[in-house]
């Protein structure tokens, strides 16, 4: 085996590692579905579930018995968007005031929007996502040069040292959440500009390059992202610069010198997928050199869309055994159900 084997051996490793939650955290058991207007939009943590308990008003919490598993639901008395949004942030506040979450510590006032498939429900806090487990989106951006002597360099930034995630981390050249009220490209366009100085001239150049999607914990919380990828040829001369003083740095490496540094704990764990993509996407890592190439892909492409499926699956298994339940609505009072009346946080029956 080469030298390039033994380095590229430690993707699946790496891989792993940004997929830590996707791997085992299903299993734990200390979990629960989150739910929004009958339809799981997250994932909610014990300690988490600790402190919501102290807003009835906001939240229906409940066991269900024919599940085993219970489940939290945002008040289904809030009727829309707005409403969910404003009666939601109140709580955050709170409990950002509480100082309980190390998460809410970098509150940004942006708001990402929370969906069911393509209907935006609420928006929520950015610092916030992790403890629901929301699903976020984001941008980023490949910049990279065929160099005459170097072959194939990578653009990478280093983060502000007062970054509120991931300070000092080394990164991939641009990168942004997708904020509400901002598109994919629009987010790309804008980002390159801020992060990195990127011109008009250069910028439509922009190739669009798929996205990638994983399932990371960390001490903040739940990160199901998905990363919309993009690449961007730059010439051998240009050098970004930041202009928003969100980056400290910029660095131009080499292929195999980027794979190394992306092994570092120096660089931001949840950017190495967009990384390890590329070098995927552009031959430098192949099925030839990499034992685990296979599973390596398959976590770069974690099935997000589908696992937040709490409400499909209770339904499925209702249907198959509803022959042998009696007819009383005391077996499950669970809120998912379209069939069963909806109780608020006060546990009063939802008017029709």
């Amino acid at each position: 085996m080469s030298s390039t084997e033994v380095k590229l051996s430690r993707l699946l490793g790496l891989a792993q590692k940004f997929n830590n939650f996707y791997l085992t955290g299903f299993h734990k058991g200390d979990i629960r579905p989150f739910l929004v207007e009958g339809q799981q939009v997250g994932l909610i943590k014990s300690d988490v579930l600790k402190q919501l308990h102290k807003y009835p008003e906001v939240f229906c919490i409940r066991d269900c018995e024919y599940t085993k598993q219970g489940l939290v639901e945002l008040n289904p008395a809030f009727r829309d968007y707005n409403e969910r949004t404003a009666q939601l942030e109140k709580v955050l506040r709170e409990l950002r005031s509480d100082g309980l979450f190390s998460a809410l510590q970098g509150w940004r006032d942006e708001c990402f929007e929370v969906k069911s498939e393509h209907k935006a429900l609420l928006k929520m806090e950015r610092a916030a996502t992790p403890l629901f487990g929301v699903r976020k989106y984001g941008v980023d951006i490949n910049g990279y040069v065929r160099h005459p002597q170097h072959g194939l360099c990578i653009w990478l930034q280093q983060r502000s040292n007062t970054k509120e995630t991931w300070p000092g981390k080394w990164d991939n050249m641009v990168g942004g959440g997708l904020s509400v009220g901002y598109g994919i490209m629009e987010t790309a366009i804008k980002e390159a500009a801020e992060e990195a100085s990127i011109p008009k001239d250069l910028v439509k150049n922009l190739v669009s390059a798929g996205c990638v999607s994983f399932f990371f914990e960390s001490d903040q919380g739940l990160f199901p992202n998905t990363e919309y990828v993009f690449d961007l040829e730059l010439p051998v001369d240009f050098v970004p610069h930041n202009a928003d003083g969100e980056v400290q740095a910029f660095e131009l490496l080499p292929a195999k010198e980027c794979v190394e540094r992306v092994f570092t704990p120096d660089f931001k764990t949840t950017s190495a997928p967009v990384v390890i993509d590329f070098l995927i996407r552009h031959g430098h890592i192949t099925a030839e050199k990499e034992l685990n190439f296979t599973q390596i892909v398959e976590l770069l492409h974690v099935p997000l869309q589908s696992l937040y499926t709490y409400k499909t699956r209770l339904e499925q298994k209702l249907q198959q055994h509803q022959a042998s339940l009696p007819n009383d609505d005391n077996n499950c009072n669970c809120t998912s159900l379209p069939s069963s009346p909806l109780e608020n946080g006060h546990n009063k029956k939802e008017a029709a």
